[in-house]
Formats: C-alpha cells, sequence, structure tokens
C-alpha cells in the first residue's frame, strides 16, 4: 500500500471500486473463446517432473473432480485471469482450496492452525484465492454426496472471509500480525460433545507426528546403521535409485545443498542445524498437484545423543500464477515460497529455508511432520462443510490482511452479502466446468493420450 494514503482515502478507493467493479460482476464465469486444453496445461508440466512419477499423479487426480481441482492450480490460474478484480495486490496463497489448511507446531510448541501450502505463492488480486476456496467448497460437498449444499456453503466461507477482513481492518497492525488459530479455540467451537471426542482424537494424532514417531515407521537398522525403508515408489531410499539416478551423486548434491541451505536461516537455527548430521535420505511421493516434483526426505541424528530430525526438500518451480501476473521478485523460487509462507503465516516452521540446485532444480527445506495434521475433508457433512469452510475463509482474510490493505478490501465488501452472493454463484459454475474438465482428463486417460497409474 501506499505509505502516503490516508485511511479514509484507501477506506473511500474500496468504496468507490464498486462502481468500477461491481460486487455481483464476481458470479460471471463462462469459458472464454479459445479457453486452452486443460489436459494440455497439465501436460505441460510434466517436463519439469519425474517422469516415472508422472502417471501416479494423474491417477490420484482421476479419483474424483475434487481431487483433479486439487492438482489443476494451473487450469484455475488461466481462468481467473481475465476475471474481474478491483486492482488491489495481496501476497496470494495461489492454491487456497479445502485440503491446503491444517494444523501444525508453532515454534513454542502450541497447536494452531494456518494455511499450509505455499508452493505457487505470489503477489495478486485477493480475489483469486477467494474464488479458488469457494469452489473448492463446492466441490466438495458434491463429492460427498450433498451437492444442493455446495453453493450455501461457498456464501458461507467467503461470508466469514469479508467479516474477517472487516475485523482486521479495525485493529492495529500489531494485532493483526499476531493473530492466530489454536486448536483450543477450535475444540471449544467444536458444537457438540460427540464432536469434540472427535476433533480430540485428531489432534492427539496430530501430535504424535514427530520426527521420534517417523523414526519407528520410516526406517530400519542396516549394517548397524539406520536406513530409510523402502517402500517403493512412494519411498525409494537413495541406494536404491540406480535405475533412474546416480545415488552417489544424488547424496553428494543434497550435502552441498544442506550446506547452502543453512545458510539461510537466521544465525540461532543455524547453531542449532549444526548439532545434527545428515545419514540417509529418500526420494519421496507427494500430495496430488505435487507428485512427481523432486521431493526428498531426509534423516539427520543429533551427534551426541542420535535424536532424529527428519527434514523434507521439496522441489519449488516457477508458480502457475506467473503466467498471468508479474514474475516473482525473488530469484530463486524456494526463496519466493519460503518469503510467501513467512508473510501469510502467524507462526512458521523454524527449519524452513531454501537451497541451491540440485540436479539443476531449485528446493525449499522443511521439517517433515512437526505435528501436521489436516482435516478429513472426505468424511464432513454438510454442517461439518459449513463449519470447516467458515474456519478456512477467516483464515484467509488473516494471511491477506497480513500483505495487503485489509481497509480497502473491506471497504470493498462492505456489511452485506452482495460479494458472498456473487462467489458462491461463480463457485458452483465453476465447480461445474471443473466436473467438465475431469471427465475430458478421464476420457483422455482412457483413450491412452495420458497414462495414469495406480501405485
Amino acid at each position: 500500500m501506499d505509505d502516503h494514503v490516508t485511511a479514509a482515502e484507501r477506506q473511500a478507493a474500496g468504496k468507490e471500486a464498486r462502481s468500477g467493479v461491481p460486487r455481483s460482476a464476481h458470479a460471471e464465469w463462462s469459458p472464454p473463446e479459445g479457453r486452452p486444453d486443460p489436459v494440455d496445461v497439465l501436460s505441460a508440466q510434466d517436463d519439469q517432473r519425474l517422469p516415472w512419477l508422472v502417471p501416479v499423479r494423474y491417477a490420484r487426480m482421476a479419483e474424483s473432480p475434487f481431487a483433479f481441482y486439487r492438482g489443476a492450480a494451473a487450469v484455475m490460474a488461466a481462468d481467473l485471469a481475465p476475471t474481474p478484480t478491483i486492482g488491489v495486490s495481496v501476497q496470494l496463497c495461489g492454491d487456497a482450496h479445502l485440503a491446503n489448511f491444517g494444523t501444525y507446531a508453532s515454534p513454542e510448541r502450541r497447536q494452531v492452525f494456518d494455511l499450509n501450502d505455499f508452493d505457487e505463492t505470489l503477489p495478486g488480486p485477493w480475489e483469486w484465492d477467494v474464488k479458488r476456496l469457494a469452489a473448492s467448497v463446492v466441490l466438495a460437498c458434491r463429492n460427498n454426496g450433498y451437492p444442493k449444499k455446495g453453493e450455501m456453503a461457498a456464501e458461507q466461507t467467503v461470508a466469514a472471509y469479508r467479516r474477517g477482513m472487516r475485523t482486521f481492518a479495525a485493529l492495529p497492525p500489531l494485532d493483526v500480525w499476531y493473530a492466530q488459530v489454536s486448536l483450543e479455540s477450535l475444540r471449544q467451537a467444536q458444537p457438540t460433545a460427540r464432536d469434540r471426542k472427535a476433533f480430540d482424537k485428531r489432534a492427539r494424532k496430530a501430535r504424535e507426528r514427530t520426527s521420534e514417531k517417523a523414526l519407528g515407521k520410516l526406517t530400519d537398522v542396516v549394517d548397524g546403521h539406520l536406513a530409510i525403508r523402502s517402500q517403493p515408489p512412494l519411498l525409494d531410499p537413495w541406494r536404491d535409485l540406480a535405475a533412474h539416478l546416480d545415488p552417489a551423486e544424488v547424496a553428494q548434491m543434497v550435502e552441498a545443498s544442506f550446506r547452502a541451505y543453512a545458510d539461510t536461516l537466521t544465525s540461532d537455527r543455524q547453531v542449532l542445524l549444526r548439532r545434527f548430521r545428515l545419514v540417509d535420505g529418500a526420494l519421496k511421493v507427494v500430495g496430488v498437484g505435487s507428485v512427481g516434483t523432486r521431493c526428498h526426505l531426509v534423516l539427520l541424528q543429533d551427534r551426541d545423543q542420535g535424536a532424529p530430525l527428519f527434514l523434507q526438500i521439496k522441489q519449488a518451480t516457477r508458480s502457475v500464477l506467473e503466467d498471468h501476473l508479474p514474475p516473482s521478485g525473488h530469484p530463486h523460487h524456494g526463496e519466493r515460497v519460503v518469503a510467501g509462507q513467512q508473510l501469510m503465516q502467524a507462526s512458521h516452521d523454524i527449519f524452513l529455508g531454501w537451497s541451491g540446485a540440485i540436479d539443476g532444480t531449485q528446493y525449499y527445506w522443511r521439517q517433515f511432520h512437526d505435528m501436521k495434521g489436516s482435516a478429513d475433508v472426505a468424511a464432513m457433512n454438510p454442517d461439518q462443510l459449513e463449519r470447516y469452510g467458515e474456519l478456512c475463509g477467516w483464515t484467509l482474510a488473516h494471511a491477506h490482511a497480513r500483505a495487503g490493505d485489509s481497509l480497502a478490501i473491506s471497504s470493498y465488501l462492505g456489511k452485506g452479502s452482495a460479494f458472498d452472493e456473487a462467489v458462491a454463484a461463480f463457485a458452483v459454475t465453476y465447480a461445474d466446468q471443473t466436473e467438465a474438465d475431469h471427465a475430458a482428463f478421464t476420457q483422455a486417460i482412457a483413450d491412452g493420450r495420458i497414462t495414469a497409474t495406480t501405485p
């Protein structure tokens, strides 16, 4: 935002934007003439991925329209590009759907809730994240067998975003910056004892997702030393990669990358990291949209007592938004991801950093597990989907308010439901388009145009 523009001027500009872009205009969407074939858009990403894992990605995306949507951020980015915006930029998640929110441990070891995927993050129009989140709500309702509930649940999600933005616009900047959703506040919001019991079970399971717990599940003792267990094709230790890659070369590159990564951490965390040594590593398959991108899991042990630390090294590619927005101001895409995450999350991983190239690829590093948990969206009933959508809508508003002009956005949105209803209508239309795209995608698999393989 411009430091020389007063609060009153920004508020007036937000209201004035309604005349140029009526809030009702956000309901409109139809496939533009010459819309790219979604299969071609997805196939164009294949050259950034390990070829033997691309069929696994396609198999996961073929499971349902919602699964397809999760992997098709590039498709929606192109579809959002011509839609109306008011010209207020925030730090975008770039892939703000229901499955990209979750719990994790803060540096103080508290479980918190926030956005948790930033591979596509880039500055851009706040409306894009809101529309992607809303459409995911409609698709989740349909996926769970509640097609008539989707529009209302999406409307409530957007309303929560609007109310959250209004709250943040009225707060001092430090209060906005420090705002956080704790698991205790989420537990208190559960409407019934049964819901609280289910919540407690999932929270306890997330708390147990630590490096110590992963050690027993993911490693064996080989020749007297800890080694990551082979679980192909989802987890392939470096020693087993000879059919595709040179294991010794991969290990050397990761060692070099590890040293470069350490330099991106603050000095206190560099001191902590030096207490560990790298023991073993593996190539790991992750997510839906990320399948096929290079992702390594590395095991480190503390030099004195052997305590484990698992780090994930994830490929950082050009954001799909960069085809439609100015390119990232960061020369390294790992740095782009890390900077975006630090800007949008109220708390973030102490080991979050980036590194130079391994096999010519840029990466970012983070802890593996560390109390990470996610909601079981596929098991939610309509009331649960509505409440979860509202939580995600508020959380997205907080992320945007940390990096953008909450006053201008809130002034544009207003107190009424005009924007909520418009984006909910958009979400229904776009969910229809996603179902059509999914059908074309599965037909392409049936025709042999692309290959899908379930591991």
